[in-house]
């Protein structure tokens, strides 16, 4: 949260907040979640708090705190993660993305460093596994309870004793919570940032003379996924399926959907599988995708055995090398009109130089997605990584990363902590 802030990222999502714990009267065990949400000015959505924790308390201590809690939905009911009612209302109710983005919008415009939290109900074909759940919650409450465990071990016992009264029920009703939050933050997002540009005409999003334009450059795959059992050497039962992939082509898909709709450059094979792209991707702005005879697209293989685990993975990608300089040069005037370039590590080396150069002489910011550990050090092999606003490695990207310009890596596991 505190990062997402820093960032300039205005909504957030979530599955759950923390809370104040059962006995946090005396025991003043209470989540940094709600501290943070009383000092750091962001909206916050999520499925409300989990039963496990003293509802009607968290609920006070995020008054005290300044935070401005509204449920999102029909009723003023105060959702309890798995259950759409916890038997507390909201102070505030919205009903769709305009009133939560006018509710963010006034909430900011007070200059509070406070921040707000929307609470989602559950969606309606998951409440009766909710419920299911609610009551496996309270059993597991109950069962802590006489056997005396408390503290930090109280959390683990209890959503391990839900996971196996529900026999994996609280795991399937979990990510449902997660795929809903996300969708009404999205939704919530995009309204919110509309309405801070038409009420803002010299915002850094949009002006009168120009268009907003983001470019995203990189790969377009056709990814076969396999599952099942994996005795190699002959033919196994299992299940294949087919689905659209590239990091490139993701994150201009996820872009799009959000509204924004990214000029998308790539490039592609003129066969079957471009077709089934092309279909797939009409909301997207495809423009910049060059169909290349005598070319495949790219397509990526994965097999995954029967515990989930990746067996085998093969990629036939080189297609990505046609995404020359020479190629993305053309459309050098959008390049140098964008708000965000968006880089994936699948392109030449040449060509992430090219485009970090004009980057740098237009004050473009730059977003670079490593996709693996060995494309990772691409922009580092030269001063190009300068060019670069913001990246997104994993760890083993990063280390990448720092042994490229020649800084202390760390090989050992790294934790950290943060607030929601």
């Amino acid at each position: 949260m505190i990062a997402a802030h820093r960032a300039g990222i205005s909504v957030f999502v979530t599955g759950g907040v923390g809370g104040v714990h059962r006995d946090g009267e005396n025991t003043l065990d209470i989540s940094a979640d709600l501290t943070e949400l009383g000092r750091t000015p962001i909206a916050v959505v999520s499925a409300g708090v989990k039963s496990i924790l003293d509802i009607g308390r968290t609920l006070e201590f995020l008054e005290t705190q300044g935070v401005c809690v509204a449920t999102y939905g029909a009723l003023r009911n105060f959702p309890a993660f798995f259950s759409p009612q916890s038997g507390f209302t909201s102070p505030y109710q919205v009903c769709n993305p305009e009133e939560a983005a006018k509710l963010i919008a006034s909430t900011l415009s007070l200059g509070l460093q406070s921040g707000v939290l929307f609470a989602v109900p559950i969606p309606e074909e998951q409440a009766a596994a909710g419920q299911q759940i609610e009551e496996a919650i309270q059993t597991a409450v109950t069962e802590a309870s006489v056997k005396g465990i408390t503290g930090r071990d109280v959390t683990p016992f209890i959503l391990q004793k839900v996971n196996d009264l529900t026999k994996g029920k609280s795991l399937h009703a979990n990510i449902a919570l997660i795929h809903n939050n996300a969708k009404v933050g999205s939704q919530i997002a995009c309204t919110h940032r509309h309405g801070k540009q038409s009420s803002d005409s010299d915002s850094d999003y949009t002006t009168h003379n120009a268009v907003l334009l983001q470019v995203v450059i990189g790969g377009i795959n056709v990814d076969f996924i396999a599952k099942g059992k994996t005795k190699f050497g002959q033919t196994n039962p299992g299940r294949v399926c087919q689905s659209f992939g590239g990091v490139g082509r993701n994150i201009a898909d996820s872009m799009s959907r959000l509204g924004q709709r990214p000029m998308f450059i790539s490039a592609t094979g003129a066969d079957s599988h471009s077709d089934a792209v092309f279909n797939h991707c009409k909301h997207m702005n495809t423009n910049g995708v060059a169909r290349l005879e005598e070319q495949s697209t790219a397509t990526y293989c994965v097999v995954i055995d029967e515990s989930g685990e990746m067996s085998l993975g093969l990629g036939d990608m080189d297609i990505h090398q046609q995404i020359t300089e020479q190629y993305v040069s053309q459309f050098e005037k959008q390049l140098s009109s964008a708000t965000l370039v968006c880089l994936d590590g699948n392109i030449p080396v040449s060509t992430i130089d090219y485009v970090c150069s004009i980057a740098s002489k237009h004050s473009i910011n730059v977003w670079y997605e490593p996709t693996d550990s060995e494309k990772a050090r691409k922009p580092f092999l030269s001063d190009s990584w300068k060019s670069l606003s913001y990246s997104s490695p994993n760890l083993t990207e990063l280390r990448t990363m720092n042994k490229t310009l020649g800084l202390p890596t760390p090989e050992g596991k790294l934790y950290c902590s943060m607030s929601i």
